[in-house]
């Protein structure tokens, strides 16, 4: 199976697997989300922005796990990450969860390639019994082969271990010689988001920074306690303040002349 032969990456600088056709399709239509329209999460930017710019240039890098609460700007950092770094040879293969154990696959077939490829899983997480977190796992630390040096794993999760966790697994945890050992089934939670050597953690955002996010996205707003007004019910009555809320906010507001003086 080949599943680069449609794709010109010279031109192309993103793919998504697809299942029905077991290959990679061409992303026709990038979101056009730019790094410098993110707020609240500068932190972050800058940590991404090294580990990836050190992956380009062929030194020692991570593959990145972004976990945290919903809305946060994961998935947003991530794209705009690509169109960021396109230019300079990056290129985005999206892998949904379902399809991990194609991940293999794909990665053979971009290893001998010149570019340099993030995987990009979203919203990753896994439950009791699923079994594909294994493909995964071999991509991230390789078995007897290392994995290529092409390739990194970007991934974003709701969940900082990626898998669900239970008090009953606590409970089985036990004292040896005056030291914890976890149970096995936390040994196997922790065990995949290890293989991540750059953890990212994203909150909600305090309200101060909610505002700023605003401001940002209406500058030409005149009257200012009337839009931090509406826009703090906004988020009340979601119950979020985040980088998502913001967004939601200016999508209904936005371009309207009766709305705070536009």
């Amino acid at each position: 199976m080949s599943t680069d032969h449609a794709i010109n990456w010279a031109e192309t600088p993103a793919a998504v697997w697809r299942r029905h056709r077991q290959g990679l399709r061409a992303i026709r239509r990038l979101d056009p989300v730019g790094w410098a329209d993110l707020t609240g999460i500068e932190r972050q930017q800058a940590a991404l922005a090294r580990n990836t710019e050190r992956f380009l240039a062929g030194e020692p890098s991570n593959n990145t796990l972004l976990w945290g609460a919903r809305g946060t700007g994961k998935s947003s950092l991530i794209k705009a990450l690509l169109n960021r770094y396109r230019e300079q040879g990056l290129r985005m293969i999206e892998v949904d969860k379902d399809d991990l154990v194609n991940l293999p696959e794909i990665v053979d077939d971009i290893a001998e390639l010149p570019w340099r490829f993030v995987i990009f899983c979203d919203d990753l997480s896994f439950e009791v019994g699923e079994s594909g977190y294994k493909a995964l796992k071999s991509v991230l630390e390789g078995s007897l082969e290392l994995p290529p040096e092409n390739v990194r794993v970007y991934a974003t999760s709701n969940r900082r271990h990626l898998m669900p966790e239970f008090m009953d697994d606590n409970l089985k945890s036990e004292m040896r010689g005056g030291e914890l050992h976890p149970a096995e089934a936390i040994e196997e939670q922790v065990s995949l988001a290890d293989r991540f050597g750059l953890q990212l953690s994203f909150y909600g955002f305090p309200q101060d920074v909610y505002l700023q996010a605003i401001d940002a996205l209406f500058p030409q707003v005149s009257d200012r306690e009337a839009l931090h007004l509406e826009a703090i019910r906004f988020a009340t009555s979601r119950g979020a303040r985040n980088g998502r809320t913001a967004q939601q906010f200016y999508r209904q507001f936005a371009g309207d002349p009766d709305a705070f003086g536009q």
